[in-house]
């Protein structure tokens, strides 16, 4: 996997594919570009730029206290810049749609296309309302006060794996133990670096919201969203989309916070559709 010096930081990126530049942000955070390769499929309409934020992944060089979104955004136009692109299509999932927003209201001349996946203008979602939702799902209330730690960055590194598996079966639609195994058969498993989940949770999200600023956002805007959610339900969503001028919702049924992977083929058409006028000179 390579890296790419960008802004100080050695940053793991790859590109493939041919045609318009996309860039795709990772969720998390402490996650990797990994977990967006369901869309690979894509490479053959669009040169897709997968990429781990810094201080996430396989990114190294930075201290996780640099992981603010004023760099994290400020990377992201780094790279468009290095890799010679004028500008670009961007899609970020889950905390790499918050980057994505941020990123559109700092950079409004360096992307073309917007698309937002289970994501959130307001932490609030993930912080408050995500643990109340599990325990209406019926999840024992040890394993809801452990997701309301863990959303907040109340944890420590040695927690990380085991207080997420406590709700992991939340994040799908139907969660089958085979997931795991052909994850690891593929060799598709993430780089998890918990000190940035826990620096991102607690200190770069708290308190943060855009969503008195969504009207700045111009740029056509696609907000995909799996129907059972648990870390961003529909309503908010609804709202999400509501405030972005030009912005279109798609809800995918049967899918809950990775419709990409539940859905794959789904959120593959709607990409394309959505993408269909980008101008297919990427120079």
């Amino acid at each position: 996997m390579p890296k790419m010096s960008i802004r100080g930081v050695s940053l793991n990126v790859e590109v493939m594919g041919k045609g318009y530049p996309l860039a795709l942000m990772h969720g998390g955070p402490g996650l990797d570009y990994q977990t967006m390769l369901p869309l690979e499929p894509l490479k053959d309409q669009f040169k897709l730029v997968f990429y781990d934020h810094r201080c996430n992944g396989r990114s190294t060089g930075a201290e996780v206290t640099t992981m603010t979104m004023n760099n994290l955004t400020a990377d992201a136009d780094a790279l468009r810049q290095a890799l010679g692109f004028e500008k670009w299509a961007v899609l970020g999932h889950s905390f790499g749609g918050n980057v994505a927003l941020e990123y559109a209201l700092r950079y409004p001349h360096s992307l073309s296309h917007l698309m937002l996946m289970n994501t959130a203008g307001d932490q609030w979602w993930a912080n408050h309302n995500a643990p109340n939702i599990l325990a209406k799902r019926g999840f024992k209330q040890s394993t809801v006060e452990a997701a309301r730690r863990f959303f907040n960055g109340q944890i420590t590194r040695n927690e990380f794996l085991s207080i997420n598996m406590k709700f992991n079966r939340a994040y799908s639609y139907k969660n089958s133990p085979l997931d795991m195994i052909k994850a690891i058969l593929s060799g598709h498993m993430p780089k998890f670096q918990p000190d940035a989940l826990i620096f991102g949770y607690g200190k770069v999200l708290q308190g943060w919201t855009v969503m008195d600023r969504l009207n700045e956002i111009k740029v056509p805007t696609l907000v995909v969203a799996g129907r059972y959610d648990f870390l961003f339900p529909t309503e908010h969503q609804v709202a999400l989309a509501a405030g972005i001028p030009n912005a279109h919702l798609e809800v995918i049924e049967n899918a809950g916070h990775n419709p990409h992977m539940e859905q794959q083929d789904a959120v593959i058409a709607l990409i394309r559709d959505f993408l269909a006028g980008a101008k297919t000179n990427s120079e």
